[in-house]
């Protein structure tokens, strides 16, 4: 047995089963040895992109982590924004990126680069192995590195004998009870959620808190993974706008963080704060991201809310709408038929701000967003969530700008038979960047600015290169062929596309 295989194996008895992979030269042996190990299933990604943000999806929906094979130092540095994202989300991976032989190191071939200053980036756990005599520890520390919480992408793997799954520590009584001290003061708190406590034991004990005590409740503004829809709590996210937030925050005195950290701006604007926390409002931290959440926050709910019940959101679906295609009758259809247990990979940037009210009483789903901000997720994430989940639904609502920084992950999905039904939210343009130049206060423009926001000319064919990557694709202008073509979608297994060419095109 080679080192290859030796790895292999240790990913497979450790529980790591999956591999999204773009190899090249130097991982060869990894792909050979793939036939000598059949348990692991290895999933052919066209970009190192489409490879972490894949591996990231799968991660947030498993909870445990897939395996990335990357080539060298251009191919993990064309995955990095995955890896940004995932890190962002606290989504376990166990990176395996291919090196030239030792041998041939000194040679500074025109592949070579700094591997540890490339991993180092991420901000996870690096090792390498010069011994294959040392391949099985190496793994081993690997795969406790990533599932170690909160989690984190590691670069090599797993234990031949999986190590004790490990657990967040327990928030201490001391801690638990001087919140409840707070929550009783009178004083105006808000308890903001993040990390594990976004899922549905956290939110119906949140829910309890805020029945018993008054407290505000809001969720951290792009989560990993958040459970919504009937018969759970809907708690609202934090505002990507500081002047939002400014609102949802106002009169707030205690801000307490249950798995979230204190909320900033993306970006620095002209005459606002990059702290979002309101001037004489106090930060105190009942659980940070290493710490059980969910524990702490049902100890807190028994000490202050013991006969409190949570507040469910009831099943409310909006109307159908017809018409021409906008933002709003979009999300209005979306929240008419999402699919019950459907997995929403959402990257829908400015066109998507109405779906969390419309789909608030939708079917039960699983949310996953742009934790890190870098974008090109959407695709990726969906395709790991639909390899980890495949009995369920994936939406993936795709922004048209974004869809083209990972458009190969449709070749996967049409590859793998995964059951993704991709909405491109096309309105010809990165809308979002004309927000933000008003906002940054850029001078007056003209033509030559707006040209650099401007997708057309030509325009984007979307059905066109879906079908070209085996994936089945349609285009919609109205609310009625939209909700023709989901439905079609939903009723049919393997990946479908939607063009939908919102109204106001350019």
């Amino acid at each position: 047995m080679n080192g290859a295989e030796a790895l292999i194996r240790t990913l497979v008895d450790g529980g790591v089963d999956v591999c999204f992979a773009n190899p090249g030269t130097s991982e060869m042996h990894f792909v050979a040895a793939l036939d000598r190990v059949p348990e692991m299933r290895g999933i052919l990604g066209l970009h190192e992109g489409v490879v972490t943000g894949a591996a990231d999806g799968f991660g947030r929906m498993a909870g445990r982590p897939a395996t990335t094979l990357l080539h060298l130092g251009p191919g993990l540095a064309n995955g990095l924004a995955g890896l940004h994202n995932a890190r962002r989300a606290f989504t376990p991976i166990v990176n395996v990126v291919g090196d030239h032989a030792t041998h041939h190191a000194p040679y500074d071939a025109p592949l070579s680069s700094d591997l540890d200053l490339l991993a180092g980036w991420v901000g996870g756990w690096l090792r390498r192995t010069t011994d294959v005599a040392h391949v099985g520890a190496d793994a081993a520390e690997a795969i406790a590195a990533a599932m170690s919480p909160p989690g984190r992408v590691a670069t090599l793997v797993l234990p031949a004998t999986a190590p004790p799954a490990p657990t967040r520590a327990a928030v201490a009584d001391v801690d638990v009870a001087a919140t409840a001290a707070l929550l009783r003061s009178g004083e105006q708190c808000l308890i903001l959620l993040g990390g594990a406590a976004t899922r549905e034991p956290a939110l119906r004990a949140a829910s309890r808190i805020g029945v018993g005590s008054g407290a505000k409740l809001l969720v951290e503004t792009f989560p990993a993974r958040l459970e919504r829809g009937a018969g759970l709590p809907a708690i609202e996210r934090v505002g990507y706008l500081a002047e939002h937030v400014a609102d949802q925050l106002g009169g707030v005195e205690h801000l307490i963080l249950a798995g979230a950290r204190a909320p900033v701006a993306f970006f620095a604007y002209p005459g606002k704060p990059s702290d979002l926390v309101p001037a004489g409002c106090t930060v105190h931290v009942l659980a940070g991201a290493d710490e059980d959440a969910v524990d702490a926050l049902e100890r807190l709910a028994s000490l202050v809310a013991p006969q409190a019940e949570p507040v469910l959101q009831k099943p409310v679906l909006p109307d159908l709408p017809t018409g021409g295609l906008t933002p709003h009758s979009l999300a209005e259809t979306i929240g008419a038929l999402l699919p019950e247990n459907a997995i929403v990979s959402d990257e829908s940037i400015t066109s998507g701000r109405l779906l969390p009210l419309t789909t608030a009483g939708s079917p039960r789903h699983d949310l996953l967003t742009l934790t890190g901000g870098a974008i090109g997720q959407g695709l990726p994430v969906a395709t790991g969530a639909a390899v980890a989940c495949p009995e369920r639904p994936v939406l993936c609502l795709e922004a048209d700008g974004s869809a083209m920084y990972s458009l190969g992950a449709l070749w996967t999905q049409a590859r793998e038979r995964l059951n993704v039904t991709t909405v491109i939210l096309n309105n010809g343009s990165y809308a979002i960047l004309r927000m933000e130049l008003q906002r940054v206060g850029a001078a007056q423009t003209g033509g030559r600015a707006a040209d650099l926001l401007d997708l057309s000319r030509p325009s984007i064919d979307f059905v066109s290169l879906a079908t070209g990557m085996g994936v089945p694709a349609t285009r919609a202008k109205t609310c009625e062929e939209l909700a023709v073509q989901l439905r079609a979608a939903f009723g049919e297994p393997g990946p479908h596309l939607i063009d939908a060419q919102l109204a106001a095109r350019p």
